[in-house]
């Protein structure tokens, strides 16, 4: 029996090549429970091959019977899901001192290639009764195996390479003044929390490059698998990296010292071309904001201190760019990609396809991209991310989104917008389709592409999805499986108008471009409507009080989290320990997050605080068929005072008056003047233009046409 035992441990390690971490935590003296992520029939005999003789595994018996011989080279028992009195076993099994080893799913992954499935409840209620001490563990790589129950849903072989990571001990708090079912709830959420923080921390790398990433990819989904569609071709991974070494030849002759370039493309197969050749050399893109203007376009290149910017002429003329091309480029030299593509050389394809054949890696040297805030509120400021940050971040989403090679992810957010940069990279480096569209805004298109291409994850912010639902045809949106909703606060109607029409409930997301973006998300498991979700995996979090407001100030760590800013005329400044969100938010006991405001979009009345985002959502209830936005403007008797921006010309501000007095609000809240608008200004990411709004509202111009208090 030692003779066989040793031999499976030699063989199964040689043929995963199974790496362990973290055996040296574990600790027997008191009762153990070890609970690992469940993703194969052949877990439990990698995970017999080095945990200690004394663990007891817990086996299904239909599998305990269809694995008899294997099964017998350890300790065990045998349990029915379905028998209550299995629970009891398990309990009596750790009471008597042995470590239990049990998959809290229940069941080997059928659902997704990076998140959990559910947790039951009774490894909690164990927990719970036995005060038992838990280890997390997380494995990877079993998934890809012809073992797992991916088929279909994943690229399988038969030998994949596999981790496995044993986290961090925890306990369950027992509260005998509340009933055991709520108890056993609440155990289960956080075993399901501390599983997935402990893959996360499996899966988050230092020191990448995102290219080596693509080719690690390439080789895990397939060289043939169609990764990447635009309205005009499709890149399969051979192709993409083929034409990434071929341009990155290209391009290395043009840039030579530049460590980096400003990027000005629409979403494109060409766009992540681009993006991919330069990470091959090394070099630092930063993204322009093609709907910024020339002058935020020409503040973000001298706060990037760049010298050339790539872009297209075909993009330049269907954009309306020429002037301002033509005013950038009397200060900095301007590449375009047919020009470049025209005179690519036999040798150029011959040594990009030499490197392609060869897998050439990346040095790891320059991993940053530079993306660009908004300027909604001020001058645009550049959000240094490096690579690893980036990959973190895909890795806390995948963790807690169920997504797998069948779905085709829909992309109209561009490149230069930190969400549209995550639903692009993310499906690539994860062997999930991804269809990219140049324009958010043609909101009858949208919905037509959509449909012809199966698309199953779909991504806007509220204004977007509100026009897309409008303009959609019933059976436009068939194929979908998941909305999400970002970078402005989800209107209940939207929402509603999604359920109602199209029978998809939109999800909302919060993030921030310094976070990579995304912070929290509410999922298909976890949903809390008029939340934002709850805090991605690996976000740690502290709230600072805000007189007068509920909750407080938001403060996060992650690995996620940008290297720091280059601000204009000031250069670089790293990221603090703690980044300040700059937003007002409160938890609820299930940890669902809930943003009350932003603390710059205040105004001060009185002496008081009035938030303009609780301004916005009364007026969005009381005019429920206008676009509403609020900005503040100086006041000489009160300091401040609010104007409200409607998109509605029957709408008087007294209607709104009323609606705040009749529902118990401070008179404070009521603007002191509405202004109509044929429609709301907007940035190119979706959110309202307020650097625009409040310059209309300092105008005198703002008094025509609109009404006071």
């Amino acid at each position: 029996m030692v003779l066989v035992k040793w031999l499976a441990r030699i063989v199964l390690n040689l043929l995963f090549q199974a790496r362990f971490s973290g055996l040296e935590k574990l600790d027997f003296r008191k009762p153990t429970i070890l609970i690992p992520n469940h993703l194969s029939l052949i877990d439990a005999a990698l995970l017999a091959t080095r945990l200690p003789e004394e663990v007891t595994f817990v086996v299904n018996t239909r599998i305990a019977k269809r694995f008899a011989p294997l099964i017998r080279l350890r300790k065990h028992i045998a349990v029915d899901p379905m028998n209550p009195y299995s629970v009891k076993q398990m309990v009596k099994t750790v009471q008597k001192g042995a470590p239990l080893l049990v998959f809290p799913e229940g069941r080997v992954n059928t659902a997704s290639v990076g998140s959990l499935m559910k947790i039951y409840s009774g490894v909690g209620y164990i927990a719970l009764r036995t005060g038992a001490t838990l280890y997390p563990i997380a494995l990877n790589g079993p998934e890809r195996s012809k073992f797992s129950y991916l088929k279909h849903k994943i690229r399988q072989v038969w030998f994949p390479k596999v981790t496995v990571q044993i986290g961090d001990p925890f306990t369950l708090d027992y509260d005998r003044t509340q009933s055991m079912k709520s108890q056993k709830e609440r155990a289960a959420a956080q075993i399901q929390k501390k599983l997935e923080a402990e893959l996360v921390s499996s899966r988050v790398k230092d020191g990448i490059n995102l290219f080596n990433e693509l080719l690690t990819a390439a080789g895990h989904h397939g060289y043939n698998f169609p990764v990447c569609e635009d309205i005009s071709q499709t890149f399969t991974y051979k192709k993409l990296l083929t034409a990434s070494y071929v341009f990155a030849r290209k391009l290395e002759a043009e840039l030579k010292d530049e460590p980096g370039v400003a990027v000005l493309l629409p979403n494109s197969a060409a766009h992540l071309l681009v993006l991919f050749a330069l990470f091959k050399l090394d070099k630092r893109p930063a993204i322009l904001n093609f709907s910024a203007g020339e002058k935020n376009m020409r503040i973000a290149c001298e706060t990037a201190s760049v010298r050339t910017i790539l872009t297209s002429r075909q993009f330049v003329d269907k954009g309306k760019l020429t002037p301002v091309i033509e005013s950038l480029g009397q200060r900095y030299r301007v590449l375009y990609l047919e020009d470049m593509k025209d005179t690519l050389r036999i040798s150029d394809k011959l040594s990009g396809f030499g490197d392609y054949l060869l897998k050439r890696k990346a040095e790891v040297n320059n991993t940053e991209i530079v993306l660009f805030t908004s300027g909604s509120e001020s001058v645009p400021k550049g959000v240094v991310l490096d690579h690893a940050n980036l990959y973190a971040n895909m890795q806390q989403t995948r963790t807690v989104m169920d997504i797998n090679a069948r779905d085709v992810f829909f992309n109209a957010m561009p490149m230069f917008h930190s969400l549209g940069l995550l639903v692009t990279v993310l499906p690539v480096l994860n062997g999930v389709k991804v269809f990219l569209y140049p324009s958010p805004l043609h909101y009858k298109v949208i919905p037509e592409l959509a449909y012809d291409r199966n698309a199953t994850f779909l991504f806007g912010t509220s204004t977007f999805l509100a026009a897309y639902g409008k303009a959609a045809h019933p059976y436009d949106f068939q194929s979908l499986r998941c909305v999400i909703a970002g970078a402005e606060k989800l209107k209940d109607e939207v929402r509603q108008l999604w359920v109602d029409k199209f029978h998809v409930c939109p999800v909302e997301g919060y993030g921030t471009t310094e976070a990579s973006p995304v912070v929290a998300m509410n999922t298909r498991m976890w949903h809390r409507k008029g939340t934002v979700g709850q805090l991605l995996p690996g976000i740690a979090y502290k709230l600072e009080p805000v007189p007068g407001l509920e909750g407080g100030k938001l403060l996060i760590q992650g690995p996620n989290l940008m290297k720091g800013y280059l601000l204009h005329e000031e250069g670089f400044k790293p990221c603090p320990e703690w980044y300040d969100t700059g937003d007002v938010v409160k938890l609820d006991e299930d940890g669902f997050v809930t943003i009350v405001s932003r603390v710059k979009r205040f105004a001060k009345i009185g002496g008081e605080m009035v938030s303009l985002n609780q301004v916005e959502e009364l007026a969005a209830s009381c005019y429920r068929d206008a676009n509403v936005a609020a900005v503040s403007v100086p006041d000489s008797r009160k300091a401040e005072r609010i104007i409200l921006f409607v998109t509605q010309e029957e709408h008087q501000i007294q209607t709104i008056k009323q609606f705040v007095k009749d529902h118990g609000h401070s008179q404070l809240m009521t603007p002191s003047k509405l202004v109509r608008v044929e429609k709301l200004p907007i940035l190119g990411s979706g959110k309202p233009d307020y650097v625009a709004l409040k310059k209309l509202a300092e105008e005198p111009a703002a008094d025509e046409g609109a009404n006071a208090v």
